[in-house]
């Protein structure tokens, strides 16, 4: 399943701004800094990340064809601002989500496994 592109729209112009506010110290949330592979410019994007052993996991709700994960995987990765701290994530993959289900730890691993998308990125810390 993908979310709409109006929804996208609507998210990237209304929802994100007011997201970006509080994304990077809530526990479901973070800010995905990125480079922007054509304009240079410094974009900030707020997601919904799992824990993994080696880094993240974040569902591709509305597919793989996101601007975020282009640039992101042009400059090889970014940042990730979650709990008030910054990482940086490297080497991007995107993988079925039953390939990254087994690999999210915590107590968001069953709301991962059941959430109905079909993708996944898979980053690791820097």
């Amino acid at each position: 399943m993908r979310l709409p592109q109006w929804l996208a729209r609507f998210n990237r112009y209304v929802t994100n701004p007011i997201q970006r506010m509080w994304a990077g110290w809530a526990p479901t949330m973070g800010i995905l800094e990125h480079v922007g592979r054509r304009s240079g410019r410094r974009y900030r994007t707020p997601l919904t990340v799992f824990p993994t052993r080696d880094g993240v996991a974040i569902l591709l709700t509305y597919g793989p064809d996101r601007d975020w994960l282009k640039n992101l995987t042009a400059a090889g990765g970014g940042t990730l601002r979650r709990y008030g701290r910054s990482v940086t994530v490297t080497d991007p993959q995107v993988v079925p989500k039953a390939v990254a289900a087994p690999q999210v730890t915590g107590w968001m691993r069953p709301v991962f496994a059941v959430l109905p998308f079909e993708q996944a990125v898979l980053l690791r810390r820097g």
